[in-house]
């Protein structure tokens, strides 16, 4: 009897052989939606048998959350130190120094950013080889993940992306408007809003895949036959991700274009050439981290009072006047009557807006509640 390492290399290389046209396309479907389950039963047990070793519970904090993924020994620890100031990560020049996930706090713009250092991620890891099972719980929990390589193994960062994607966690790419809902009769109903890509028999091969023979399928846009076996599993996260390349001091200028050429050429965006050790580009990285957060800056001013423009309160965007509720405090929702706002936000100053409207960067609000 094969084992599930081969039944997935089996299917993996069908799909490779098996030449994509309208005639395969079920048949292709079919076999990603079987390979996806083999894959995505193995990672749940992997994540079923992790003890949530120590150091592997840890609390979001802050304002947003990131998670330094790179191989063993690329510098992740001396780049949490190098970030945060007052961190103890222990670093040493040999691989898998880092044992635990480390949480560091890095302040930056006024916001307060929790950074993550967590042990190198091997091959293997979305399976639960090394100390993988545990990590890819944290990494899938993350609001932002830096991808870090160094000069002498940037090429492997394709293997971390490969690792992420076995582990249900995609990057860079917004969730696609799929909703499958599972009936107890009349077959595979499949409706569209726009041209979705995908045709009933394609859906109805990957849903039998799953045992799915009944359900009201929704397209909003156009998806692919991996989209939509991501939402028939609906366990897939969608994180934000960028490169970093450290240790550029130990190389020279040729070799430094040469990396960025490649890593742009091959993921679309250039990587942050850095040294962690150095210090070199470390306000660079920072300023990235809080972009990619998508932080805004939101000053609040109490009724009958001047806003206070020295502290703004920091949150992610989108962002509406019910997020801050929420942030500021959790009664603040069932005893809001209105907010006023002024800012880029309204068309005019001292604006009254409800819960459901959309801050932008720089508005000033004032939220109203009952006693």
């Amino acid at each position: 009897m094969a084992s599930v390492e081969e039944e997935i290399k089996a299917l993996e290389d069908e799909i490779q052989n098996t030449k994509y046209n309208k005639a395969t396309s079920h048949h292709i479907g079919r076999l990603k939606a079987k390979l996806a389950k083999l894959k995505d039963e193995a990672v749940m047990r992997a994540m079923a048998s992790a003890g949530g070793g120590e150091g592997y519970s840890v609390k979001k904090s802050g304002d947003g959350t990131v998670v330094l993924v790179g191989f063993p020994s690329v510098g992740k620890s001396t780049l949490l130190n190098k970030l945060t100031g007052n961190t103890d990560s222990e670093t040493a020049s040999y691989a898998f120094t880092t044992l635990t996930v480390v949480p560091g706090a890095m302040e930056h713009k006024g916001a307060n950013i929790q950074i993550l250092d967590i042990p190198g991620l091997i091959a293997g890891a979305a399976m639960g080889k090394g100390r993988g099972k545990e990590v890819i719980a944290v990494v899938r929990g993350a609001d932002l993940i830096l991808l870090l390589g160094d000069v002498y193994n940037e090429k492997h960062i394709n293997v971390l992306i490969n690792e992420l994607y076995d582990a249900g966690i995609r990057i860079n790419k917004k969730k696609p408007d799929i909703t499958i809902k599972k009936a107890s009769n009349g077959g595979i109903r499949f409706n569209t809003v726009g041209y979705s890509g995908l045709d009933l028999e394609e859906i109805r091969a990957i849903l039998a895949e799953n045992k799915i023979v009944n359900a009201d399928v929704l397209i909003r846009g156009e998806v692919t036959q991996d989209d939509f076996i991501d939402a028939m599993f609906g366990n897939r996260v969608y994180v934000p991700a960028f490169f970093a390349i450290n240790k550029v001091d130990l190389v020279d200028e040729q070799t430094r274009r040469d990396i960025v050429k490649d890593v742009t050429k091959r993921f679309g965006r250039p990587p942050i050439m850095l040294s962690a050790h150095s210090g070199y580009n470390i306000e660079k990285l920072k300023d990235e981290i809080y972009e990619q957060l998508g932080f805004i800056r939101i000053y609040m001013k109490p009724v009958g009072g001047k806003a206070d423009m020295e502290e703004p309160l920091i949150i992610r965007e989108p962002a509406t006047v019910e997020d801050v509720c929420n942030k500021l405090h959790r009664e603040f929702v069932s005893k809001f009557r209105y907010a006023k706002v002024w800012g880029p936000s309204v068309k005019h100053d001292a604006q009254r807006v409800s819960l459901p409207h959309q801050l932008l960067d720089g508005d000033i609000l004032t939220i109203v509640t009952r006693a």
